[in-house]
């Protein structure tokens, strides 16, 4: 199974929280699509398997494209590769860009199939601490004129750990989610990632700083309320009703191949894995495949086995010792049954069938928990 992944970096303003690359300007945004087909024409043949499962276009905030942009991606993709009839293709949206005009022409005139959108609360003061660009009333408005457009398969970021959201505001962001029967929910702890805005002015003593215990609270108050409601943690922050589950996501998390275009996307083949540059003026300037890839890596069987480790962990189908041996060998096999033991004696892992998944509590502990399982590298 194999993926595209399209980072669009252009943002209206830059959120305080945000890691991910992207620039608050437009500067280069005429040449941009250019360049992202030109990169997809020269590295058409990096995928082993050219039947394309998943389209997912992130960033950014992939909704400041306009229907053509969409399209001509899109096009490009069906010329180069083959585009399963029943691919999933996502958006990533923000609530402020969805207009009853925009929803209408995705849904009428582009195969863009899932919307993701970027609410991450209804309250407007923890709007405000994140620095997003839209309001709650917009968040609300976006919803429900998604839904009335025809978009089904709808998902919404919800963050926890707000300084400014206490857990009863928290259980009332839940309530509106369930409310309008949203099928997925992807629901992140704010953390604050070294040198971004959030990291600055927390030391600045500019804004609150985010506390742990709060977003353990609220954390398993999430698990509580989607249990409640039939949705299934099929990733540690990732909720979904069955036959919901993000497929381009899941695809990671299990493995699967994927090209990233655009600047700062990444890319994994199955041996290799690659990124490109950070600088969009770079990005659109680049007139090779070698112009555009920052740095390139042969990953050892060691980084394949703690990549598989970290990201089937965090998952409802945990790591598969039948898998490690199969794909491993004995030797790894034998190395994780004596590792885990300390984990399930203490309560963080427990044993289902072949796999081992992690327990609630394991879930709030679930890198520090890989990160002992890694092999190290000889």
């Amino acid at each position: 199974m194999s993926g595209i992944y399209i980072h669009i970096p252009f943002c209206k303003q830059k959120c305080h929280y945000c890691n991910f690359y992207s620039v608050a300007s437009r500067r280069y945004r005429s040449v941009f699509v250019d360049a992202l087909l030109n990169e997809m024409q020269w590295r058409k043949d990096y995928l082993p398997d050219k039947q394309i499962q998943t389209v997912y276009f992130g960033g950014g905030t992939p909704s400041l494209l306009t229907i053509s942009e969409i399209n001509q991606i899109l096009d490009k993709i069906q010329d180069l590769f083959v585009l399963s009839p029943e691919a999933e293709i996502t958006l990533e949206a923000n609530p402020d860009d969805l207009s009853d005009d925009y929803l209408k022409q995705l849904k009428a005139e582009t195969k863009i199939n899932r919307l993701s959108i970027g609410v991450q609360s209804f309250f407007d003061d923890d709007l405000q601490y994140l620095h997003r660009s839209h309001h709650a009333a917009q968040a609300i408005k976006a919803i429900e004129t998604a839904q009335k457009n025809g978009f089904r398969n709808l998902s919404i970021d919800l963050i926890y750990g707000i300084p400014t959201l206490t857990e009863e505001k928290w259980k009332q962001n839940l309530h509106r989610f369930f409310e309008w029967n949203i099928p997925h929910l992807s629901s992140y702890a704010l953390t604050v990632e070294p040198r971004t805005a959030l990291d600055v002015l927390i030391r600045q003593q500019k804004l609150t700083a985010v506390d742990e215990e709060q977003s353990i609270r609220q954390f398993n108050i999430l698990l509580e309320q989607t249990e409640k409601r039939g949705y299934i943690q099929y990733e540690i922050s990732n909720f979904a009703l069955p036959g919901f589950y993000s497929k381009h996501n899941s695809a990671y998390w299990m493995g699967g191949h994927y090209l990233g275009l655009g600047p700062s996307a990444h890319s994994y083949n199955g041996f290799s894995r690659q990124w490109n540059v950070k600088n969009l003026k770079q990005y659109t300037q680049a007139d090779t495949t070698e112009r555009v890839i920052q740095e390139k890596e042969i990953l050892t069987e060691e980084q394949r086995y703690n990549e598989y480790v970290l990201t089937a962990l965090r998952t409802s189908w945990g790591c598969d010792v039948e898998h490690i041996r199969n794909g491993f060998g004995k030797r790894y096999e034998a190395l994780f049954l004596r590792q885990i033991q300390h984990w399930i004696a203490n309560g963080k892992v427990r044993k289902k069938g072949n796999a081992y998944i992690l327990t609630e509590e394991g879930k709030l502990f679930a890198d520090g928990i890989a990160a002992d399982l890694f092999v190290d590298e000889e």
